[in-house]
Formats: C-alpha cells, sequence, structure tokens
C-alpha cells in the first residue's frame, strides 16, 4: 500500500508540473498588472513605469500599473498577497517592503511566505535637496542653520518607515541636528509640496528627483552614495560634504503572489534581465541616476532578508514609531 500511495504521489507532482510547464509555455496570453504600492510621482512609480514599457515590450503583452499607495505600502503589498498566483498579478517592492516588518506588528501578509521573488531590478542613492527659498547652498550650510533654528526646518517623506525618512533620521544622527519629520502619503505628493516650498527639505530617491534638479525646481547639497553620481558629477556626496560616513541607497524588485508556479517565475526572470539589458533601460537607469542589478529569484529572496535584519536594527536603534 505505501508503494502504490507513493507511486500515486510522484505521479501527481509529475503531472503538476508538465501543467505548469504547459501553461508557462502560453504565458502570458493577456495583460500582466503591476501593483505599484504607492501613489503616482515617487521613485518606486518611476521604476515600476520603465519596467513595465520595456517588459511589455519583451514578454509580448501589456504590462500595466496599477496604483495601490497606502500605509507605507502595506495596501498594495497585501494586494498583491491575495492576488492569483497565475504570473498576471505582479507588484513592486523596495527598502519599504525590509522596513515594515519592524514598523508593523502584526503584518497583513507574512514577508517570508506569501510572495515569490522574481527579481531585483536596480539600486540608487539618495540624494539631499532643498526648495530655492532655503537659504542655503551647502551641507556644511544646512547643518549650521539647522543648528541655529533646532526644530524649525522641516523635512519630507513618502511616509513613516521610507527610504526618505530614513535617509533624514540617518542624517538627523550622523550630523547631530534636529530637523522635523514630516511624513506624507507617498514620494509624488512629498514632492510636490518640497516643489512648492512648503516644506523645505527631502532626503528623495536620485531617480525621483532628477529630472527636478535639472530644471531647477530643487536645489541639490548631496548624494547618498560611496562616489559621485555620474548624474549630478558636480554635486559632491554627502559624506565628502560634511557628515563622514553617510551612506543611503534605495532598491527595486518584482513579486509575484506565493504559489506562482516556478515555470512562470522563470520565464519573468529571463524577460526581465533582457529588459534591463535592454539600450532603453540602461539609458533611462542612467539619466536617472539608478543602476541595474543581477540577481536570482533565490539570492533576491536571500537579500531581502538580509535587509529585513539590517533595517530592523536602524528601526529600533533609531526608536522609529509607527502612527
Amino acid at each position: 500500500m505505501p508503494r502504490i500511495l507513493a507511486r500515486l504521489i510522484a505521479t501527481a507532482v509529475l503531472c503538476l508540473a508538465l501543467v505548469a510547464g504547459a501553461a508557462a509555455d502560453d504565458y502570458p496570453d493577456r495583460p500582466i498588472r503591476l501593483i505599484v504600492p504607492f501613489p503616482p510621482g515617487g521613485s518606486n512609480d518611476v521604476v515600476g513605469r520603465l519596467i513595465a514599457k520595456v517588459l511589455s515590450e519583451k514578454i509580448g503583452q501589456q504590462v500595466f500599473v496599477d496604483n495601490r499607495g497606502g500605509a507605507g505600502s502595506m495596501i498594495g503589498t497585501e494586494a498583491l498577497s491575495k492576488a492569483a498566483p497565475d504570473g498576471y498579478t505582479l507588484g513592486i517592492v523596495s527598502i519599504a517592503f525590509a522596513v515594515n516588518p519592524a514598523l508593523h506588528t502584526p503584518l497583513p501578509y507574512d514577508p517570508f511566505k506569501s510572495f515569490e521573488p522574481v527579481s531585483i531590478l536596480a539600486t540608487g542613492p539618495n540624494v539631499l535637496v532643498v526648495n530655492p527659498d532655503l537659504p542655503v547652498k551647502s551641507v556644511k550650510e544646512l547643518i549650521a542653520l539647522a543648528k541655529q533654528k533646532p526644530g524649525e526646518l522641516n523635512y519630507a517623506s513618502a511616509g513613516i518607515g521610507s527610504f526618505q525618512h530614513l535617509g533624514g533620521e540617518l542624517f538627523k544622527l550622523e550630523a547631530n541636528v534636529n530637523i522635523v519629520h514630516v511624513p506624507y502619503k507617498g514620494g509624488g505628493p512629498a514632492m510636490q509640496d518640497v516643489v512648492a516650498g512648503h516644506v523645505k527639505i527631502m532626503f528623495s530617491s536620485l531617480i525621483q528627483t532628477t529630472p527636478l534638479i535639472k530644471a531647477g525646481r530643487l536645489r541639490p547639497l548631496g548624494t547618498g552614495g560611496t562616489k559621485r553620481s555620474p548624474v549630478l558629477p558636480d554635486v559632491p556626496t554627502i559624506a565628502e560634504a560634511g557628515v563622514p560616513g553617510y551612506a543611503a541607497n534605495n532598491w527595486w524588485g518584482i513579486f509575484a503572489p506565493a504559489g506562482t508556479p516556478k515555470p512562470i517565475v522563470e520565464k519573468l526572470y529571463k524577460n526581465i534581465q533582457l529588459a534591463l539589458q535592454s539600450p532603453e533601460m540602461l539609458k533611462e537607469f542612467e539619466l536617472e541616476g539608478a543602476a541595474p542589478v543581477t540577481m536570482t529569484p533565490a539570492e533576491f529572496a536571500d537579500f531581502v532578508k538580509v535587509e529585513i535584519d539590517k533595517w530592523g536594527k536602524v528601526v529600533k536603534a533609531g526608536n522609529i514609531k509607527a502612527q
């Protein structure tokens, strides 16, 4: 009897594998939804729209962006976790995904079990920018003004625990200044208020901010990479401009719901790699100050686990609390 049962199980597994393989051969036969868990205008949205455009060409079906902002990316991420695991709903994840487990208990999803990592896309530094009306033209001048007026200067972010928030808190700790955090419901709305002058400072993703810098609507004081960005070669790093050791880089990737057939994940991965290597994608990332990254799905899963551990320690050390 045990042998018969074992054979039945083996046959069932083989049948499922054959069905999954056949499904991957036909995949995709309709448009694919890419959930961006933030409102339009932020770095996640910029990256999402870039990859959606080029991936559509590579995979032969439209990949359309569905912005599901709110709760520091948790609303959109929860929607992804509950989507059918058929390859027709994907989602953008970023550093916010790694921060949320330390900020929110319980989460409406399991960060380790609710998703299938597909591919990391790119990484890019933050950039410290100010509204041109703020009378500072360097990091040292900003630090001096902040120390002259403790608690009077504000900086905007995409929300509590966002990349912008963590970049700002790291700056406060390293520069020993008191500037006040103003959280928004996404990087787009935050950036709009900085451009309008309602809030004067932002530690934003370079990929989101470069067009506004080049248009003269924001003044860059420093970038958060370990070396100067080729996009803004005349702008020093924050570390060389007066805050030694400062470094802050964001990352973006794509997840699918848990249970998505492995052949579909592999097909998506291969086409995403083709998209990332395309001249159009390389040019767009270079213009925006980001760099494509290659990891297998398994390597990306390990990377995310390390990021969750790392940023969990930062949240604890900074006593950052969700509202």
